[in-house]
């Protein structure tokens, strides 16, 4: 990517925090349709050395001329709303790569780690034809099931023996993975790990069983194997088409959302403070007190009682 597209890139990812619901994405000249990318969730606890594995993933694609964006979600910093772990830092030596694009973005407390932002800043990646877009998410356990509607693959990484890890195959983690990846395989206990792992994902039975890989991302082991997993799930999720069926799901799921943004914050634009005031200091129950201002909404009255 030559410099002048980058940093008209950079200027649109930093408008993204400041659109409004319903406000459209910045447009493009020269973009790709979205849907070119081939789109990596990788999420995990803490300390599992995601970033690391992240770091060795974009340089073998690099070797394999596939050009990489990533967006990293970052906890907030309670003094500045901004990133506060800044996996740039981590993975500053990729930034010199012209076919590597890397972004922090902060969940601003949201529960799930990733924010809205973060998938239109995925979309954005599309749009200027990067072919891999892998985005990670903070390691705060369960809650990164949202990862789910913003990719085509989702990766779960874990560390031997830690008690994140253990606490997250017994909750939301093992719901929402295509790929366990056990990381630092050189560790104590990483083979018995493992089969703790596979275990758990036999007991739970059911039609989808994901696979198991070990990797040592320090050491670069076990990168290529993971990779080549990626692309054969690529190319297998497109040729059965699971990979249309989850993309329109997930578009579903996005447009129903952004639906309702747009509806609550034109509700409480619309809806005077007098109309407000009356439903208020009713006798009427709470819930019926919500239907009127709906009813009066769409009715077009909330603004004229």
């Amino acid at each position: 990517m030559d410099p002048q597209r980058r940093r008209t890139l950079s200027r649109l990812l930093s408008r993204l925090d400041d659109l409004s619901p319903g406000e459209p994405l910045p447009s493009v000249e020269k973009g790709r349709p979205i849907g070119g990318a081939f789109r990596i969730g990788i999420t995990g606890p803490l300390g599992a050395g995601k970033s690391t594995l992240i770091n060795e993933t974009a340089r073998n694609y690099r070797k394999r001329d596939k050009s990489v964006g990533i967006i990293a979600v970052d906890p907030t910093s309670p003094f500045t709303g901004g990133a506060l772990l800044g996996d740039r830092v981590r993975m500053h030596d990729l930034t010199l790569d012209e076919g590597i694009f890397i972004r922090s973005l902060a969940t601003r407390g949201m529960s799930g780690g990733l924010t809205a932002a973060a998938i239109d800043a995925a979309d954005l990646l599309d749009v200027f034809a990067f072919d891999r877009i892998i985005i990670e998410t903070v390691g705060v356990g369960q809650a990164e099931v949202d990862i789910v509607g913003a990719c085509d693959v989702t990766v779960v990484v874990f560390e031997p023996g830690s008690g994140d890890s253990i606490q997250a195959m017994k909750a939301g983690l093992m719901e929402i993975a295509d790929l366990f990846v056990v990381n630092k395989k050189d560790m104590w206990g990483a083979e018995r790990f493992v089969m703790d792992l596979e275990s758990v994902i036999e007991m739970r039975g059911g039609n989808r069983k994901p696979d198991v890989l070990m990797t040592s991302a320090n050491r670069g082991e076990g990168v290529v194997e993971l990779v080549e997993w990626l692309e054969r799930y690529f190319e297998r999720s497109k040729q059965d088409k699971s990979l249309d069926r989850r993309r329109e799901e997930q578009r579903i799921d996005r447009i129903r959302r952004a639906a309702q943004m747009i509806l609550r914050r034109r509700l409480w634009q619309v809806v005077s403070p007098e109309s407000l005031d009356k439903v208020v200091n009713s006798n009427m129950p709470v819930r019926n007190a919500a239907q009127q201002l709906i009813e009066q909404f769409f009715s077009g009255e909330a603004d004229e009682t």
